[in-house]
């Protein structure tokens, strides 16, 4: 689940995000954090009732678009250590 690294789709395949009401503004940082926590959110869900996180790839992409490398790492270790702020 944390792994970000396994879960790449390949080379060339990546897209920008599509633009989404919940966030008209410039700055994308609520963004970013909303996509992370969904994305989470999704693969506990999936792993839960068995089934495929294939759908949950769309957050992981838009995450991984959006978010500083340095933020998906320490909200990563924040998680790992139970100490991490968001409710997912």
């Amino acid at each position: 689940m944390l792994d970000a690294d396994a879960q790449k789709p390949p080379r060339g395949k990546w897209s920008t995000p599509p633009f989404d009401p919940r966030f008209p503004n410039q700055n994308q940082t609520r963004n970013c954090y909303q996509n992370f926590l969904d994305y989470h959110r999704c693969v506990k869900t999936m792993n839960r009732r068995g089934k495929s996180t294939q759908p949950c790839e769309y957050y992981f992409r838009v995450y991984r678009s959006l978010c500083p490398v340095s933020w998906v790492q320490r909200w990563n270790e924040q998680i790992r250590e139970g100490t991490f702020a968001g409710k997912i």
